[in-house]
């Protein structure tokens, strides 16, 4: 086989056979990771108040995302029979959209921030939604997905700990907890919240 001009080194040293410690690092370039953390997001609360705390936390953080988790199941378990109540689903859908991006395109609106609370609009458009899927006799659908989907969120809400919070560390080396997203500090007075 040729080659081509290059040339193989040989060895001039031998390594030894045997070494004393298996977990001795093989050369300054490795890291040993003993200040390795593993990162756990759940934890159980120590105290009935730091429960609710914390399922008030989660439900406005993420309130959101278990909506969506919950139309999901919705959605998923009206497709093979109610497809009636499956476009009125996601009509209502499209209208509460709608309307959410309208309160984002007007900030300064004083009629659609301050003369209608957004809540009683949202709560409006949702009453509408379940009577719509009553009407269409698809009732018992949404009766069993809030069964199946609000008790799985009130768990996940009760032991997630801190989903906007993660540790950066500066130039000087210390360590500090900086926020992902804005955070509300409780008005209720409860003291120990760094254990919620």
């Amino acid at each position: 086989m040729a080659n081509f001009g290059t040339t193989q080194r040989t060895p001039t040293t031998s390594t030894p056979s045997s070494t004393t410690d298996p977990y001795e690092s093989k050369g300054p370039h490795e890291k040993l990771y003993t200040d390795f953390k593993i990162y756990w997001p759940f934890s159980i609360p120590l105290t009935s108040e730091a429960a609710a705390i914390r399922v008030i936390r989660n439900l406005e953080n993420l309130g959101l995302y278990y909506t969506l988790f919950v139309w999901i199941i919705l959605f998923i378990v009206l497709i093979p029979q109610r497809k009636l109540s499956l476009i009125l689903l996601v009509i209502m859908t499209y209208v509460t959209v709608l309307y959410c991006l309208v309160l984002r395109a007007y900030p300064n609106s004083v009629m659609l921030h301050r003369s209608i609370d957004k809540r009683f609009v949202l709560s409006l458009l949702v009453f509408a939604t379940i009577v719509q899927l009553i009407l269409t006799e698809a009732g018992i659908h949404l009766a069993v997905t809030l069964a199946c989907a609000v008790p799985l969120v009130l768990v996940h809400a009760v032991l997630w700990v801190s989903h906007h919070v993660f540790e950066i560390e500066d130039a000087s080396g210390t360590k500090e907890l900086a926020p992902l997203v804005g955070h509300h500090t409780c008005t209720c007075g409860a003291k120990g919240l760094e254990n919620v």
